[in-house]
């Protein structure tokens, strides 16, 4: 109750100062907090207090319903031109993780933070359903692709889809949700992430999405008690960097001749000592792969083979 008063007292008094204020007849402290808020330029902010009659519930309002329109004409319009620029976003937190790409027109766009941000947005999302997940077993693995994506809900009745119509709007090029994997693992199953090169984190230090143009997620188990991360790392790097189509068994998967042709993880050279395998390094460190996802940004999959045939095209022309 005493929260309400307080809250009904500053914004009647918000409201006297904006009608008893001089020249541009806005109180400053309250447009920037209008901008703060929303994060949306001064004259806009400036605009939709005018309109509104001072009212910031009423301004921010409008302000949401104006982006989203802008942001759905501007989706409208670009909706054919390709992406063939982007990021790999990862995000692991405990015995959660997930993997998303998110492509746009061109790499100047990729490196903004605002497309790093909604790039670490989309992560979170799909963590939150993740997170929800009930299963039978040690390790649970499910793809998302686009429309799934896009269909996922957020906040205050809206989608992902919706979102990315406002990001549109505001980096002013097109730009897609690709697609996404998320783990949850259980018992004695753990999670590493990594995402390369030179990752930019978006977050906090205990809370981070890692964005580049690759990407992977492995789940492995381990003998020691406390896993050495920089060795987790350093596996999370092997696949990122010389792509194996899978772990591979002692039993069934033989070595190849040519080492650089090798395709099985536990049989490639390791790359911190090319004198010894990756095998022999995770029987060292007493530590088993059970699994793995790998993201390069831009890949051809099933779903976008037509739009980099496209990108190329336009490239070509």
């Amino acid at each position: 109750m005493l929260l309400q008063k307080f809250y009904m007292r500053a914004l009647h008094t918000t409201r006297m100062v904006y009608a008893s204020g001089s020249g541009a007849g806005l109180e400053k402290s309250a447009l920037s907090a209008l901008r703060k808020k929303t994060g949306y330029t001064f004259a806009n902010c400036k605009k939709a207090l005018e309109l509104h009659n001072n009212d910031v519930s009423e301004a921010e309002k409008w302000l949401h319903a104006q982006a989203q329109s802008l942001g759905w004409t501007k989706a409208t319009k670009m909706a054919d031109r390709a992406t063939a620029q982007g990021l790999v976003g990862v995000l692991v937190r405990g015995n959660l993780g997930a993997m998303v790409e998110l492509n746009c027109e061109t790499d100047f766009v990729a490196r903004n933070d605002v497309f790093k941000r909604f790039v670490d947005h989309v992560a979170r999302i799909c963590l939150q359903y993740t997170e929800a997940i009930e299963f039978d077993g040690d390790l649970w693995k499910l793809g998302y692709e686009s429309e799934a994506l896009r269909n996922l809900p957020t906040d205050k009745g809206r989608n992902l889809g919706d979102h990315l119509a406002l990001l549109i709007g505001a980096v002013g090029e097109n730009a897609t949700i690709k697609r996404a994997i998320c783990f949850k693992a259980k018992h004695d199953i753990n999670l590493c992430g990594y995402a390369h090169p030179a990752p930019t984190n978006v977050g906090t230090t205990d809370d981070t999405t890692q964005v580049g143009k690759y990407g992977t997620i492995m789940a492995f188990r381990s003998d020691i008690k406390y896993p050495d991360y920089e060795f987790q790392k350093s596996i999370c790097q092997q696949i990122v960097g010389l792509k194996p189509k899978k772990i591979g068994e002692y039993d069934k998967d033989k070595p190849v001749e040519n080492k650089d042709d090798e395709t099985c993880l536990i049989h490639q050279e390791y790359l911190l000592d090319a004198d010894r395998t990756v095998g022999e390094i995770l029987k060292e460190h007493e530590t088993t792969v059970v699994d793995y996802h790998r993201y390069e940004c831009g890949e051809a999959t099933k779903g976008n083979l037509d739009e980099i045939l496209r990108s190329r095209e336009q490239s070509s022309n």
